[in-house]
Parts: C-alpha cells; structure tokens; sequence
C-alpha cells in the first residue's frame, strides 16, 4: 500500500508449503491485496539435515518435508500471472542452514532461480531450538555463543542469501531472565555484520517480536543500532507469518522504530539484488 510515495511489503511470509502451515497461497495473495498491500514475497521453511525433500526415497509417512519445489514455484508463477495488476509476487526460500548442510542449499540454489533468500538458524547439529534440545544441559552463555559462532561460520562460508532472518531468534526460546545476551556476544554479533556487510548482503527486521510478546524488536534494537553504525544499510521487514491474522502485521508501525535508529530506507529484491525504498 503507498502511503505518500511509500511501500507496504512482507518479505517473510510462509504457506502451505511450509510444514507448519495450512495457509494456501492464493488466499495469501487474495489477503494481501485486501490489506492495500504492493509487494510480498514468499519465503517458505527448508531445513535440510531436520527434513527431508519431498522426492526423498527414504521418506515415509512421518517424515517432515522441505519444500516441494517444482510445484511451488509453479505455484508462484500462476499467481504471478493472476495477479500481475493488482500486486507484485516474488519468489523466495527461508534457508534453514547449518555448517553441515551448506552443499545441499548450494544445489538448491543453483538449481531454481530466485529473487530471495533468507539465512536463518533454527538449529544446530539438527538439535531444533524450540523444541530446547539445543539448549538443554547447557548455560545460556554456552548455547546463545554455539548459536552465533554457527551464524558466523554460515556467513563466511555461503554467499548465496540476500538476508540474515530474525538474528537473534533464540530470545523466542530462552526464558527472559534478563541474560543480556548483546552484551554478552557483542564480540561476535560485530563479526557476523562485518561479515555480511562486507559480502554486500543484509538482515531483516522480523516483526513477529510483537507476536511473541517480546519487549524488544527482532533483531533487537542494539543489534539494528550496531548494523547500521558499522554501515549496513540493506535491511527488509517480514512478519514471518503463518496464518492470515500475522500477514503484514506490525510492519509498518516498527518502520518508525527503524527511523529512530537513523535507517532512511528499506529493501526489496529482485533477482537477489536489493532495491531501495524510503521508509
């Protein structure tokens, strides 16, 4: 939606391709059109080493898939189709990686082509977070530092993402005892921005923070300060919506957080290329 000459977009939004959600994607688009909304792009979960693909001899009924990607990005490019006049769909994957897995997203990514992808962590040693078998038997020191130095690894060793998604996402799942973790990690956290803003890549603002009841943005508003004081400017916003009730949410209340901080602009991608909006 253009308020002024300004942009209304979700760039983390999952479907029914996702494990985790029954949203089908032409009601998204159908959704988004109706919240006066220009851009979206889908980003649904693959998480090799935790998941199988979908044409995976070795899977069974249990089996938890990734992405079934020929008929996805068929999907895509019908709606694409469908829709041209009335919003702009592009097409992303979120990247569930681990230093172990590198070469699988490589494939991936080099076999279908895309305007975006997000890099996140969502476990490590195929030990998931929100399930705490990560964090068990170990202090938050020790799990929120095997956790960034995982990130770090990624971020030196695979170039191929546009985003680092929702950068301290552990917070979902530690139990907000006050851990300064920024503080804490600081040392690191710097690493890995250094790291991606000299690989010319960039972070997302994930507004699910609001969703979850967390009293800070996410990433948090020290990381988002520390980013764009050590020049990163290439920043995107996403509800990381699963169901109809998070589409778009908060996005545009939270640019005014980002304004606060000095960031002027916002991305969107277009063949993994940033193009900036103000915000």
């Amino acid at each position: 939606m253009k308020r002024g000459n300004l942009m209304f977009c979700d760039y983390h939004v999952h479907s029914i391709f996702s494990d985790d959600s029954n949203y089908e994607m032409e009601k998204i688009i159908q959704d988004a059109i109706a919240l006066k909304m220009q851009e979206i792009c889908f980003t649904d979960h693959v998480d090799y080493g935790i998941k199988k693909d979908w044409d995976d001899p070795t899977c069974n009924e249990k089996t938890v898939l990734n992405v079934d990607y020929p008929r996805y990005f068929q999907e895509i490019e019908r709606l694409q189709e469908k829709y041209q006049d009335k919003i702009i769909i592009k097409k992303g994957l979120e990247f569930g990686m681990q230093s172990t897995t590198i070469q699988d997203f490589q494939k991936l990514y080099n076999k279908y082509p895309m305007d975006f992808v997000i890099l996140s962590v969502h476990q490590v040693n195929n030990q998931e977070f929100w399930t705490y078998e990560f964090q068990k038997g170990h202090s938050e020191y020790e799990y929120y530092q095997a956790y960034y130095q995982e990130m770090y690894n990624l971020v030196k060793n695979y170039h191929d993402y546009s985003v680092i998604g929702h950068m301290d996402m552990l917070k979902r799942y530690d139990d907000h005892d006050g851990y300064p973790a920024f503080k804490q990690h600081k040392d690191i956290i710097t690493k890995i921005l250094q790291t991606v803003i000299a690989d010319h890549k960039g972070i997302e603002l994930n507004t699910s923070s609001r969703r979850y009841g967390l009293d800070d943005l996410m990433p948090s508003t020290d990381i988002l300060k520390l980013y764009y004081d050590l020049g990163g400017r290439i920043l995107t916003i996403g509800s990381d919506s699963h169901k109809k009730e998070d589409l778009g949410a908060h996005i545009e209340a939270l640019k005014k957080e980002l304004k606060a901080i000095g960031f002027e602009s916002f991305c969107t991608f277009e063949k993994m290329k940033p193009i900036f909006h103000p915000l």
